[in-house]
């Protein structure tokens, strides 16, 4: 076993990284730790590690490919202009060969590759697009797929270009390469099984009616909407073993398809989502422990504990990969230097340079707290416990949340939550574990556009009559019909203002996690709208959930403050008639 692991350059790697011997951002450590747990419980997990496979991959680049930047793909240039040309063979870094491996050395245990895309998100000038040029050029001739199509995609086909003039400068330099392949203008065809790479484009309506085997969608972080991603991710629908590659730097826009790819690489690294065919390699500065349990993403520049951009170290390798080898030390030191002297660069240096979002967010919920709450009580527990339920309900393609709340004589409070949703979303979210956690039966789905909530209806006057709950507690915007229908068939409802008058609610919540009093039972939903949830402070202290500014959706947050609000915080307070009317009169 020793000799194998020996051998194992994506093992290696991450053994490296995981005792310290590597400098790696946070998210590059639970991608090493993921691949570690992954050989220990592959089995169960219904996995393959191929080891023979993972090294047929890394050994092709030296063995066939030279750097790009080595040889001169441009249209006038000949052979023999290059033939002199003494091109370095590509001879990856540990943390390309831990990418390449990874993506071409697992499978699932039915023998189709594992991970479908790669997001993959480091300093600019790390060789992020030659890899990923590199990474096509492989599949084109070794997958063995008959008329597989390979694209290098991008909104305009200038910027598809940048990524394709890697593949044929590629070509240029690696006989067994031109040998195989015959080049055209746009075009590398493999007449061995009718295939090809491509450089595409939105324009003229150039992405549409594509069988996708593979594909590069370089620079994600310049897409301004999901179009591209969208139309190459329907189009490998039909090919088993796909490959999406997305190599980018990180970005500004939270409402970019990049950031919404960002945050699902690090719920799926932080295990909030089981994303077992997403890959993600994600480097950049870290936050100091202490920033991180106060929901800060990224480093904080008055804090002395976090990564600091400003001071050269190791650390400058956790957003740096290839610091010292494609991009030398003094190049980064020279950009620090000038933007210390020009504030209107920082900007820029902290995303292209150090893998830094430069809008600044603050997630409300440490997960780790979260992770460590109180199991859920056995039912006898919950017999004779206080019990209210909450309601969010989603407008349009929303989700729907439906809780029932205990509250339990030692301070706990118990949470169940059942969640609905249109079917219109699963195609229209993709990206999302939708689809993932209908098959668990843990959201109901309703046909249409919209949720049926006359479904919804039926749960809750159902749970509201056997749980025994004294009321329901839902959001005045969304749910009015809906209550006045439930009121009907007895149900007491009790209608809540969103806003900072939910205050106290959320600070109950946001101690009960840090307290590990709230019983969520791990339910991964719930968990992974936590993983979501942003707060914004107003004037006076008070705190609001902004679902404005949510990372994604937080439904089932938003409905379980309110039930803590009417549980709890309104109960707590001195006597007030009028709420007392309220609750249990049914109206006000």
């Amino acid at each position: 076993m020793t000799t194998r692991r020996r051998r194992d350059a994506v093992t290696r790697y991450a053994e490296d990284v995981g005792a310290g011997r590597i400098v790696a951002s946070r998210c590059v450590r639970q991608a090493c730790q993921r691949h570690l747990d992954d050989l220990v419980h592959a089995d169960a997990r219904g996995l393959e590690w191929r080891l023979e496979t993972a090294q047929q991959a890394i050994a092709f680049f030296p063995d066939v490919l030279c750097l790009p930047e080595e040889v001169d793909a441009a249209d006038d240039a000949t052979d023999e202009d290059n033939a002199g040309r003494a091109a370095s063979p590509f001879v990856l870094a540990p943390w390309q060969a831990f990418i390449v491996g990874s993506l071409m050395g697992w499978y699932t245990t039915r023998g189709a590759r594992r991970f479908r895309t790669a997001y993959i998100e480091t300093a600019k000038g790390s060789g992020k697009t030659p890899l990923c040029a590199g990474l096509l050029l492989y599949l084109l001739v070794t997958d063995r797929e008959r008329g597989g199509q390979y694209y290098v995609a991008a909104v305009t086909r200038d910027q598809a270009h940048i990524a394709f003039s890697d593949i044929e400068k590629m070509v240029v330099a690696s006989p067994h390469l031109q040998a195989l392949t015959i080049a055209t203008r746009n075009n590398l065809a493999f007449p061995t099984t009718a295939s090809f790479i491509r450089a595409i484009s939105a324009e003229r309506r150039g992405l549409d009616g594509k069988r996708v085997s593979g594909a590069i969608i370089d620079e994600l972080h310049e897409q301004p909407t999901p179009m591209v991603v969208s139309k190459i991710r329907k189009g490998t629908k039909a090919r088993r073993n796909a490959l999406i590659l997305e190599p980018t730097n990180s970005g500004f826009d939270r409402a970019s398809v990049c950031w919404a790819h960002h945050e699902y690489s690090r719920k799926v690294l932080e295990g909030t989502i089981d994303g077992r065919d997403w890959f993600a390699f994600v480097a950049g500065l870290d936050p100091c422990d202490a920033c991180i349990a106060a929901g800060k993403w990224f480093p904080d520049d008055d804090c002395p504990a976090c990564d600091d951009w400003r001071t050269e170290g190791p650390h400058w390798l956790k957003a740096n990969p290839n610091l010292g080898v494609s991009l030398p030390w003094s190049y980064v030191r020279g950009l620090v230097h000038q933007a210390l002297h020009m504030p209107s660069d920082v900007a820029d240096v902290l995303r292209f340079n150090f893998g830094v979002w430069t809008r600044g967010e603050q997630r409300a919920i440490e997960m780790g707290r979260w992770a460590a709450c109180a199991p859920l009580p056995a039912e006898d527990e919950l017999v004779g416990a206080e019990a209210f339920g909450c309601l969010d309900l989603g407008e349009t393609d929303d989700l729907t949340a439906w809780g029932r709340l205990w509250v339990l004589a030692d301070g706990r409070v118990a949470v169940k939550m059942r969640y609905f949703l249109p079917s219109a979303a699963l195609d229209r979210y993709p990206h999302r574990p939708y689809e993932e956690w209908r098959r668990s039966g843990r959201l109901t789905v309703t046909a249409g556009e919209v949720t049926d909530y006359a479904i919804v209806r039926a749960r809750l006057l159902q749970d509201y009559q056997a749980e025994g709950l004294q009321a329901v507690f839902y959001d005045t915007k969304t749910a009015r019909e809906t209550a006045q229908l439930l009121t009907a068939e007895g149900v007491d409802m009790v209608p809540m203002q969103q806003g900072f008058g939910l205050h106290e609610a959320l600070r109950r919540l946001l101690a009960l996690v840090m307290t590990g009093q709230l019983c969520h039972g791990h339910d991964p939903i719930l968990t992974w709208m936590a993983s979501n949830l942003v707060t914004i402070t107003g004037t006076r202290g008070e705190q609001r959930i902004a679902k404005e500014r949510s990372l994604d959706k937080i439904d089932g947050i938003a409905a379980l403050v309110m039930g803590i609000d009417g549980a709890l915080v309104r109960r707590e307070r001195p006597a007030e008639p009028q709420y007392q009317m309220l609750v249990f009169g049914g109206s006000t």
